[in-house]
């Protein structure tokens, strides 16, 4: 399961990196202001969720079903929250009718939040012969 979440984490990571990197240097020239602040927050918020991955996989308090279902939590929301801020920002510059991801943003935002909630109770939880 570390593997996993390395993997995805590390995976989500270059992507957010890539996808900053052209909202800064390309994006800019044809988007306007609100459009690429909306990027850059998809942007941010992959890469929080990348990092986390990969400290969640370190963290031995979670047993492997736990870091699995964060894994989903976490990925899932990235995919619905990112890439929908990604589809929305670009949705004019491309000139495709991208309005039906609207919605789906906050279900990723919540999958998000779900996974935070998830890893707190499950750490709160955690009853180890140390405590």
């Amino acid at each position: 399961m570390e593997r996993k979440l390395l993997i995805a984490g590390c995976s989500f990571a270059v992507i957010a990196v890539i996808l900053g990197a052209l909202g800064a240097h390309a994006l800019e020239k044809v988007l306007g202001p609100q459009q690429i602040k909306s990027f850059e927050t998809g942007v941010r918020y992959q890469l929080f969720h990348a990092l986390a991955l990969i400290a969640f996989s370190q963290v031995n308090l979670l047993t492997d079903s736990s870091k699995n279902i964060l894994l989903y939590l976490f990925v899932a929301g990235m995919l619905m929250f990112c890439f929908s801020i990604y589809g929305l920002s670009l949705s004019k510059w491309l000139n495709i009718n991208l309005k039906f991801l609207g919605p789906i943003t906050p279900l990723g935002g919540l999958s998000l939040i779900s996974g935070w909630f998830f890893a707190l109770w499950k750490i709160i939880s955690h009853n180890s012969i140390n405590n």
